[in-house]
């Protein structure tokens, strides 16, 4: 079969990923350098979007508020695995982008006298966790698609270049550095090679290989994968977040900002049950613990109806608060549901939502190589698809706003001045090589394995035993699996030979990096013989921080994957139970 035909493209930086970390990289990068934006989706379709609730700033508009009670509520909502150094910048910094978004003309719902409003969130509290605090900054729920909007606008304004609807395949790493990326462009069939001095990857998460869960399709872990497979790590893979309110089977978000506005999660007997799990936070307790609650609610027999689903019950609220400050939710209900929430409770289930772990970056989001922080010349990463670590075990909502304009900005400038300074890579003339064998391999391949089939094996899986409670057993059963399904992936063959279009042969590349990131999270959660933040052992029910207060570096070696680890950064707040 011939080549495909190859376009090559040169520019100083190469952002790969146009949600809220990209746009705001390639603001920022374009001010002193030439940028291109490759992205799978048109920008504004980018999953940032799907972000309803809020940024989390400590402005204090309604009552006081401070970086360092940020800090410590993100730190403790991690339990206790964030780096602290990060962390600490993370949400200093917030203050200003909060406000720099505001400048750029991002319309924030407002107080009476015209300032930011805020409203609380779950795990965001005030004097170091003595009570909930107003702290998220928000539009409507519709904070993530102004976001996009806004800094998509900015990139126009500096007229950054987009190639949209380009699917990543390869990281290209001539003599261990990064000189660009291989792509195969959806609408013509063509590979693209675009050299750079310097990538920013910004791909976002994986949460599709799971059957539930708030994550859009087209959120497969490309850049994640692609790192894995050239030998650099993985970190905390082992941890992945299941926001407690995910509309009933379809996974489809229901805001945290519901919750902050005073909305009660109730069992089949009517009980506001978190009173027993938090009984100070109760409903704006940290995600992982309202997950938990709600299952172990489940597993009593005290799901509504007898079925896998307790309520969200917003019908105490005035309508007014719905209509203004929950438009979307009240129409996601209404049109998928039926349901009208001013007079109905929401029927709810966990979906999964959040990766804490990806590409292991520096503070300057520069990728890393190993356990000791060793820096890959030329290739960053920022947003869902890296890890600072400023989440840790278990990410505060809000938070993902925070970290993808707060690390997209910094990305974008420590990627514009490597460019600055670095001298153009040289690609061998067959660099796009191993991109080309990815494609050829499904489109010649005759075997009759189905992708789609495998993917709905994989998403089960995973569902039923890497989710919100682990046992070894499980784990295990998990991982022979996975290796099975890895096998089959081999033969996946396409009816749809064509050219132009070949969604067939996308989703055939999405369900391989769905299996690699399947597996290292499988591993990863396999050898953690504790309970902390998201990942919950229930043969290991405690915390152990004498033997795992350590970050994972999961790393592709032949057939395997091999673990490493690397100690968490603690400055200001040891350790301690966490309680609410």
């Amino acid at each position: 079969m011939p080549k495909r035909p190859v376009v090559r493209h040169q520019f100083d930086v190469v952002i790969v990923g146009a949600g809220g970390a990209g746009l705001m990289a390639a603001l920022q990068a374009s001010k002193s350098c030439s940028v291109a934006v490759v992205s799978k989706l048109y920008p504004t379709r980018s999953h940032t979007g799907t972000a309803q609730g809020g940024i989390g700033a400590a402005l204090g508009n309604l009552e006081p508020d401070s970086w360092e009670w940020h800090m410590f509520d993100t730190v403790k909502g991690s339990d206790y695995l964030a780096d602290q150094d990060a962390v600490e910048f993370m949400c200093q910094e917030a203050i200003k982008v909060v406000y720099e978004l505001e400048h750029m003309g991002l319309p924030f719902n407002r107080t009476p006298e015209g300032k930011i409003d805020q409203r609380r969130f779950g795990g965001h509290t005030k004097e170091f966790g003595a009570a909930p605090v107003r702290r998220s900054c928000y539009a409507a729920d519709r904070t993530g698609h102004m976001i996009l909007q806004t800094l998509y606008q900015q990139c126009i304004k500096q007229q950054v270049r987009f190639f949209d609807e380009f699917h990543l395949l390869d990281v290209l790493m001539p003599e261990g550095r990064c000189g660009g990326i291989a792509a195969w462009q959806l609408a013509t069939g063509e590979l693209h090679v675009f050299q750079a001095k310097g990538v920013l990857l910004a791909t976002g998460g994986f949460g599709r290989m799971y059957k539930v869960t708030s994550n859009a399709h087209t959120l497969t872990g490309d850049g994640c994968a692609a790192v894995l497979r050239r030998g650099l790590p993985l970190a905390d893979m082992e941890f992945f977040q299941f926001h407690p309110t995910g509309i009933y089977k379809l996974g489809i978000l229901i805001t945290e900002g519901a919750r902050g506005e005073g909305g009660i999660l109730r069992n089949a007997l009517g009980e506001r049950f978190m009173e027993r799990y938090a009984p100070t936070l109760l409903d704006l307790a940290p995600r992982d613990m309202c997950s938990r609650a709600i299952y172990l609610e489940l597993r009593e027999g005290r799901g509504i109806q007898g079925k896998d689903y307790v309520h969200l019950d917003l019908t105490h609220l005035d309508r007014e608060v719905l209509d203004k400050k929950l438009p979307d939710i009240t129409d996601f209900v209404q049109t998928y549901l039926g349901i009208d929430p001013h007079r109905q409770p929401i029927p709810i289930q966990p979906t999964a939502h959040y990766a804490m772990g990806g590409i292991p970056t520096t503070i300057d989001a520069e990728v890393i190589r190993d356990a000791g922080s060793q820096a890959v010349p030329g290739l960053y990463a920022a947003g869902e698809c890296a890890c600072v670590s400023v989440h840790g075990a278990n990410r505060l909502g809000t938070n993902s706003l925070v970290d993808i304009i707060v690390f997209g900005s910094r990305g974008g400038r420590r990627v514009a001045e490597w460019a600055a300074k670095a001298d153009p890579p040289s690609l061998e003339p067959d660099a796009e090589g191993p991109a080309h064998e990815m494609l050829d391999r499904f489109t010649m391949n005759l075997g009759g394995e189905s992708a789609g089939r495998i993917r709905e094996e994989l998403q089960q899986v995973m569902m039923d035993s890497v989710s919100v409670f682990r046992t070894q057993d499980g784990l295990k059963e998990a991982l022979a699996a996975i290796t099975q399904l890895r096998m089959r992936q081999r033969r996946v063959g396409l009816q749809d030979k064509s050219v132009r279009f070949n969604t067939e042969l996308e989703e055939a590349l999405e369900l391989g990096c769905l299996l690699d990131l399947a597996w290292a999270t499988t591993v990863a959660a396999l050898a953690r013989q504790e309970s902390r933040g998201a990942h919950c052992r229930e043969d290991f029910p405690t915390r152990d921080d004498a033997n795992w207060l350590k970050h994972s570096l999961a790393s592709l070696e032949g057939d395997r994957l091999r673990l490493d680890y690397k100690p968490v950064t603690i400055t200001r707040f040891p350790p301690k139970p966490r309680t609410y």
